[in-house]
């Protein structure tokens, strides 16, 4: 194992208990990570269904707003500088929200109208009826575009997102969990080398202290067989006397 794949650490118990640790977190992110994802995938998948059938209505709808400005043209004229004069404010607005998904704030935009129909008496010498088509016609579609707009904005942001949390899922899934658990193999195996010399000390030393232990046995024995033992043990008895204290 190169020091690559692993975290440059000192193996310890400290470090082996703050690898384990590393590791439960790391595997918890990794979880949360995924459920996250996976919550905006299911999320992308419907705004992207909701994109396709939006840009088919609206063909539909703008081929049939196109449809009833020819009629209404072809029925009134040309009205255009009437309403360009009359028009003094936007009757469709639009408002934004904030719709929460996993975390991720995505922007909503909403149509509403303000205020009421500046040119209502257009076309009340001829072409009224088909004015108000054209009227109504335009309204869905404007209020279409304003749908279409916060679904491919929040779309866009979805896309930007998923792409950023998977690559956090899979850095820590085959770069931070393999390293932390190399790392922590490392120490164990380090901890066990180490366990391995201190058992083979040991064992040493209490093999030398039996050779030790031999020789004096082996000493006392051929000392003892010589008859010195005796006459050693009884000089040190000598030595070892001592004049019992005289109470006055």
């Amino acid at each position: 194992m190169s020091q690559s794949d692993r975290l440059p650490i000192f193996p310890s118990r400290g470090a082996q208990m703050l690898m384990k640790i590393r590791l439960k977190g790391a595997q918890t992110g990794h979880s949360l990570l995924k459920k996250k994802a996976d919550a905006l995938q299911m999320r992308f998948r419907m705004i992207l269904s909701k994109i396709i059938k939006t840009k088919t209505l609206m063909g539909e709808v703008m081929k049939e707003a196109a449809f009833s400005l020819a009629e209404a043209k072809f029925a009134t004229g040309d009205f255009n500088q009437v309403v360009l004069q009359n028009v003094t404010k936007a009757q469709i607005k639009v408002r934004t929200k904030k719709d929460n998904v996993a975390g991720v704030t995505l922007p909503v935009f909403e149509s509403y109208q303000d205020g009421t129909d500046t040119y209502e008496l257009a076309g009340l010498a001829r072409g009224g009826q088909q004015l108000t088509k054209l009227k109504k016609n335009y309204q869905n579609a404007v209020k279409l575009l304003v749908e279409l707009a916060s679904l491919q904005t929040s779309f866009v942001t979805l896309d930007e997102v998923i792409k950023v949390t998977n690559r956090r899922v899979n850095a820590i899934e085959h770069v931070i969990i393999p390293k932390i658990e190399n790392t922590l193999q490392y120490i164990i195996s380090e901890l066990d080398e180490v366990e391995r010399e201190e058992f083979y000390r040991l064992k040493k030393i209490q093999d030398k202290k039996k050779i030790i232990k031999a020789k004096a046995e082996k000493r006392r024995l051929a000392l003892k067989a010589a008859g010195l033992l005796e006459e050693q043990n009884a000089s040190a008895n000598i030595l070892d006397e001592r004049d019992e204290d005289i109470l006055f």
